[in-house]
């Protein structure tokens, strides 16, 4: 049995660790979060439906954040597996029994919730690769015989995503992984050898992909094909954002979205919405509180002297980063749409919520970041 009082922090006390808590950091998380919540009043005109409940999960997901920084970091790496395969397995139940939304089978209904495993498969994800590379030495990291396990923890989540289909998701779990793989040191030639058989790859991926997706990477290279069908939503978008200016239309301005050209504007094209009704300034503006959050990461990741803490930190902040370019290239037409919401912004429950988990996690790497913890050896135990 688990003894929780092990992993309770008893090298330091509660007030210490709040005492090195970052509340500047949190105050950036809500500053970003309040910009979504502004956006979502106005896409309503009103706090109901989207806005009030948004500012209840972020209330929660504060709650949900400093309690799991709390904990000892020693604690998350013992659970990682765990946690690992209670991700796979609700990913698994969403393939068999979840419920189909906006075409996809992505969600389970759990009567009070509306589930979503792939974003919480993501944290677990960088869990599990972390503690698994934490075991290993910069040479063994590169063995191919010590490679096997993580590719298959790798390739279980992102073959059982591309099912739901969620193609957004799984380039996410992929780039997360792999910044695990750098960080841990992996050999330059496995990226190239990786990179090779994806090129390789692509004519089949083509043959196998769904025929929206077909639809979607069509569209990016030339949106005026099908400008009342495939095309709209990156046409509308970019409408939105040009017209916005530099300074915007003003707030609950904007034409686009009001007038129910743009859509998704309370989820995926959140970011359009925003240019439109405060403009270039705005945009800009944000882009630079979300660079001061992979900043943070970043700090957090070279200041941390273990490697389990090292390798997630990494991994968060990467993640993180892929998170808002994808998203923001995407509504600007510089990516084919993909489905990745704007983290903190777009309206999603189980989104948020993971979301803040993984910057408890962050956190907790921060509090604990002169811990030292002993390699175990073989990387999986």
């Amino acid at each position: 049995m688990l003894d929780l009082r092990r992993f309770t922090g008893h090298d330091m006390r509660i007030g210490e660790k709040l005492r090195e808590f970052n509340w500047g950091f949190l105050l950036l998380l809500a500053a970003i979060a309040s910009v979504g919540f502004a956006m979502l009043y106005s896409v309503a005109d009103g706090f109901y439906p989207w806005a009030l409940r948004q500012m209840v999960r972020f209330a929660i997901g504060c709650g949900i954040m400093i309690m799991v920084a709390m904990v000892d970091l020693r604690f998350w790496m013992r659970v990682s597996y765990p946690v690992y395969g209670v991700a796979l397995l609700l990913v698994l139940a969403v393939d068999l029994v979840g419920f189909k939304g906006m075409g996809a089978q992505r969600w389970l209904d759990l009567g009070f919730i509306q589930l979503q495993p792939s974003e919480l498969m993501k944290i677990a994800l960088l869990l599990a690769l972390a503690r698994y590379f934490h075991g290993l030495t910069l040479e063994e990291a590169s063995k191919p015989g010590k490679l096997l396990i993580p590719a298959i923890m790798v390739a279980a989540p992102v073959a059982l995503v591309m099912v739901q289909p969620d193609l957004g998701t799984a380039i996410l779990l992929v780039i997360g992984a792999i910044t695990i793989f750098f960080g841990a040191g992996l050999k330059w030639r496995y990226f190239i050898v990786a990179g090779l058989t994806v090129l390789a790859a692509i004519p089949i991926a083509w043959e196998r992909m769904y025929d929206y997706q077909k639809k979607r990477v069509l569209t990016f290279l030339d949106p005026e094909r099908d400008p009342l069908g495939a095309g709209y939503h990156i046409l509308q978008s970019k409408i939105a954002l040009g017209s916005g200016g530099l300074f915007g239309k003003g707030f609950m301005a904007g034409t686009q979205s009001h007038l129910n050209f743009l859509p998704e504007k309370h989820t995926d094209f959140i970011f359009t919405m925003l240019g439109e009704e405060v403009g270039l300034a705005g945009g800009l503006t944000l882009l630079t509180l979300y660079a001061l959050v992979i900043a943070f990461a970043l700090n957090v990741a070279l200041s941390a002297r273990n490697q389990f803490g090292r390798l997630l930190a990494l991994g968060i902040g990467v993640s993180f980063f892929f998170y808002v370019l994808i998203n923001s290239a995407m509504v600007m037409g510089l990516l084919p749409v993909v489905g990745v919401p704007l983290p903190l912004m777009s309206y999603g429950g189980t989104a948020m919520l993971a979301l803040m988990f993984a910057f408890g996690l962050l956190m907790n790497v921060h509090i604990h970041r002169n811990l030292e913890i002993t390699r175990a050896p073989g990387g999986l135990f």
